[in-house]
């Protein structure tokens, strides 16, 4: 090989420094997009179990508060979406919507009390499983849809008017 030749297949050779590298806009972008929405996600995660936290100390203290006022619990059923139907559940506790759709047990959970028909529901009963409690009850549905948590909680123990 001649030294001409030796130049040339340096020059053919992969760059060693990945900074001289040719970069490519494209795929950069594509990577600072999917590294802003990870972080995005990941704080919008943390909001929300922030959120959930605060939710369970106001029930955990709605619950003790209702204890020892005396409210009752009551026999909690679920719906068929829609309002269609009324199933039951083995779940004891506080209405929180005047539609009966959201619930806190006896045992501090929350409960969205609406099911998917089915025969063998209305027949055996359902049983809900407990859900993350937001701080505001249908945030995001239509307007006057929408119920702060502890308004909700006040109204369940006498505190507060019965409207919405």
């Amino acid at each position: 090989m001649t030294d001409h030749e030796s130049v040339g297949a340096a020059d053919d050779a992969a760059p060693s420094d990945p900074a001289a590298a040719p970069t490519d806009p494209a795929g950069d972008w594509r990577s600072r997009r999917r590294e802003a929405a990870d972080a995005h996600e990941a704080a919008l995660r943390a909001r929300r179990q922030a959120e959930s936290a605060r939710a369970r100390e106001l029930i955990a203290r709605f619950v003790a508060d209702a204890g020892a006022r005396g409210v009752a619990p009551e026999p909690l059923h679920a719906q068929g979406y829609g309002g269609r139907g009324r199933y039951r559940t083995p779940l004891t506790g506080w209405y929180l919507r005047r539609d009966r759709t959201v619930a806190v047990g006896t045992d501090g959970g929350f409960y969205v009390l609406t099911v998917p028909p089915s025969l063998a529901g209305r027949l055996r009963g359902v049983r809900p499983e407990p859900q993350d409690p937001p701080l505001v009850i249908g945030a995001g549905g239509k307007d006057g849809e929408s119920l702060d948590l502890p308004v909700a909680l006040a109204r369940a123990l006498g505190d507060a008017p019965a409207a919405g």
